[in-house]
């Protein structure tokens, strides 16, 4: 008998056995999948950092070496230090250094792009470079050169030594092996270095033009790991997890809460929120997304339904973007029928069933405030005169929207086709002037 049961039970178990390391076999590969796309992004950003900052100082040195007689090319050659410093703090922004202390670098870099944006775009005929602004400019040309030969150094190491950007995000999550960590050594020496540049001036056109967020801004007490603790598990359903909860930047002004959960056999969650208040600024949730299963509207609805849930009032979709099965749509706070652009924020929707994979809400966070605007002194109709013959206009309405001086416009928004293309065009409700245009390409909301 035995023997028959032997018989039996043995390729039963057998099966069982290649079926169970079959399948941890394929969740690891798909683990190690989206460990290697995300450090292969983390290492294209920090390539193309180090890159644009090095262009920085060139094209720095290239606009002191022109003659203050060659007003057009001076010109352009401020347009260009602008584009390659907004390029730059692009790529810091793709990096996870948001848990570290960086202000300095990108408060300097900001004044950067502000600094030379503001001054190429008046009349050089009539308000040519000043002996002050050349100064600032070789000031920026010496400082820029010290900030690129720092970065390198850190490159270096990073190419010798083989360094990883996904060791940064245990380092930060592991408190204690931060100090070790060559990456985050290398940028704090760059913003320690930075944070002591006193000797730039930017001129008043510049001045409060970068905001550091703190926790200052936001409203609310002072949570314990046990309170964020207990909101995580109310806005994700988190029992059954194993939780961890690390306090990022203790006694400054930055610091946060990131939670890590993770279930024995579910994707792993991680979430960030802010020490005042509470306020939930991250989440994403690592799994796999398989075929697209539902369409643009049933995204839609299912990220509002989270929104509504755990970030509360009115919201309106703004932008609607799809790469690999995911959707990326943008979301504004909408206030007595005014969209407000500067209190924005980011839902990702797995297509396969519609589930939130993941949010960012930092703008939604730090911006939100009671504002309060005069009524347009504009119609809609009047404001439409500013557009293109050419223009068929689907939708329109009023909004609150950032120009280029940081300055906040109530403006109407009118979404519409020109030569087959869907654009956004944002046209001052005071003046009539277009304060901005947007090409929203092939989706739109």
């Amino acid at each position: 008998m035995y023997k028959r049961l032997s018989a039996i039970m043995f390729p039963i178990t057998a099966i069982l056995l290649i079926g169970a390391v079959y399948w941890g076999y394929q969740e690891n590969q798909e683990k190690n999948s989206i460990l290697i796309k995300a450090e292969n992004s983390y290492q294209r950003a920090f390539h193309n950092l180090s890159y644009h900052l090095d262009q920085l100082h060139n094209e720095l040195g290239n606009t002191l070496a022109i003659s203050t007689n060659s007003k057009d090319y001076q010109r352009r050659q401020l347009v260009n230090v602008w584009r390659i410093t907004s390029e730059a703090q692009s790529e810091i922004s793709q990096l996870p250094l948001s848990l570290l202390t960086f202000h300095e670098t990108e408060k300097f870099l900001a004044n950067i792009a502000d600094f030379t944006y503001h001054t190429a775009v008046r009349d050089f005929e009539k308000e040519p470079l000043s002996e002050k602004e050349m100064k600032t400019l070789q000031t920026l040309y010496k400082h820029s050169d010290e900030i690129s030969k720092n970065v390198l150094d850190v490159q270096d190491k990073v190419i010798e030594n083989h360094l990883r950007w996904m060791d940064v995000e245990v380092a930060v999550a592991q408190e204690d092996s931060v100090r070790d960590n060559a990456i985050i050594d290398g940028f704090k020496l760059v913003d320690q270095k930075v944070g002591e540049y006193e000797d730039v001036d930017f001129g008043p056109s510049s001045a409060d033009t970068y905001e550091t967020r703190s926790i200052k801004q936001l409203s609310g007490k002072m949570m314990t790991k046990e309170e964020i603790l207990q909101k995580a598990q109310q806005n994700f359903a988190l029992q059954g997890s194993d939780i961890q909860v690390v306090h990022n930047g203790k006694g400054t002004e930055f610091q946060s809460y990131s939670v890590t959960a993770q279930t024995k056999r579910g994707p792993r969650m991680q979430m960030d929120y802010t020490t005042k208040g509470g306020h939930l600024v991250y989440f994403i949730k690592e799994r796999e997304i398989k075929n697209k299963q539902i369409d643009q509207n049933q995204a839609i609805q299912s990220a509002s339904q989270f929104l509504k849930k755990n970030i509360g009032g009115a919201m309106e979709p703004i932008s609607y973007d799809e790469y690999e099965n995911v959707a990326s749509i943008t979301f504004a706070t909408k206030k007595n029928n005014v969209v407000i652009y500067p209190e924005k924020l980011v839902v990702r929707v797995a297509l396969d069933n519609g589930e939130v994979a993941g949010l960012s809400a930092a703008d939604y966070v730090y911006e939100k405030k009671d504002r309060k605007w005069s009524p347009p002194k504009l119609s809609k109709q009047e404001a439409a005169k500013s557009l293109s013959d050419g223009f068929k206009v689907s939708d329109s309405g009023l909004a609150l929207i950032q120009d280029d001086f940081k300055k906040e416009v109530l403006a109407y928004q009118f979404v519409g086709r020109s030569n087959s293309t869907f654009y956004r065009v944002f046209i001052d409700a005071n003046t009539g002037n277009i304060v901005k245009i947007e090409n929203l390409q092939e989706t739109k909301v």
